[in-house]
């Protein structure tokens, strides 16, 4: 709780913090999530009781053996806060409950954007055009501009592992075989997956919906993957070859998640999403959510 000074924050019930004030994520592992006096606590596995102010955080990550009570999610989704279901340092999402908006001219906007083939594809050029700033994109079909993205991809990767002297042999994640990966790896399939976690509970606390993308397709959280490569270079890219020549090529989880989320938290990552996401959809801004 060193870092997460920022945590303990008085609010009251009609002040809850937007997305952009909010604490990126907090991941618990092997304890119980339960109330006390309607708020949260988390007691772990050596019977230690620890608050936790949901209403400044965005969302709640729930690692292995974890047990979470029902008036403890109610408690959660009442103050805006995701609880999301994650894998060991959160290597794999597997689900998440939100509370569901009230709003719902966001989630019309993305829809109405997504349905129409032109505005659509608008979308994605302002997307692209935010990882090619000096290319024109203009008249340029998504296909084209996904092929772009790719080669861009590959020269990165390859150009990360020389100005850190990492040996890369490309991109390879295998479901289920994560400890067969090699380090910059299986530091790129961890980051990834806490990178999805926060986006998903941002983006249903903002009231759009994972599942309506512009440039992914057939997967379940397309609008998710959109904007993950909107920042992986920094969070997740950079990061994984930095920390293989750091930690002389032996993976250690608790510094991967200890350097993620310092890297979410200079970034300030959530107020970026709150500027992004209605700029790339073509609003002027997204309204709060209303309670």
């Amino acid at each position: 709780m060193a870092s997460g000074q920022r945590l303990f924050v008085k609010v009251t019930r009609d002040s809850l913090p937007q997305v952009k004030d909010k604490y990126p994520f907090l991941y618990l592992e092997r304890g119980r999530l339960e109330i006390d006096d309607s708020s949260i606590k988390w007691i772990d596995s050596e019977k230690n009781v620890v608050p936790l102010p949901v209403a400044t955080l965005n969302a709640l990550l729930l690692g292995p053996g974890s047990t979470v009570t029902h008036d403890a999610i109610k408690t959660a989704t009442a103050a805006n806060c995701a609880v999301c279901w994650v894998g060991e340092d959160s290597l794999l999402f597997y689900a998440a409950g939100f509370l569901p908006t009230a709003d719902t001219r966001n989630l019309r906007h993305q829809i109405e954007q997504s349905a129409d083939p032109e505005r659509s594809v608008e979308v994605a050029r302002r997307m692209f055009a935010r990882r090619f700033p000096d290319a024109n994109l203009e008249g340029k079909s998504l296909k084209e501009m996904m092929g772009m993205e790719g080669s861009r991809v590959r020269a990165l990767y390859q150009s990360k592992a020389t100005n850190y002297q990492v040996g890369w042999k490309g991109r390879k994640f295998v479901p289920g075989k994560f400890e067969a990966s090699d380090t910059t790896n299986r530091i790129l399939t961890a980051c990834n997956a806490a990178l999805y976690g926060i986006l998903c509970s941002a983006a249903h606390s903002m009231g759009y919906s994972p599942h309506i993308g512009f440039i992914h397709s057939g997967s379940p959280l397309p609008f998710i993957y959109d904007l993950a490569d909107l920042y992986k270079e920094n969070l997740c890219i950079d990061l994984a070859f930095y920390l293989t020549r750091e930690m002389a090529g032996q993976y250690n989880k608790h510094k991967v998640s200890e350097a993620f989320r310092d890297r979410v938290i200079d970034m300030d990552l959530l107020a970026k999403l709150a500027l992004d996401i209605p700029e790339i959809l073509g609003e002027k801004r997204a309204r709060r959510n209303r309670k």
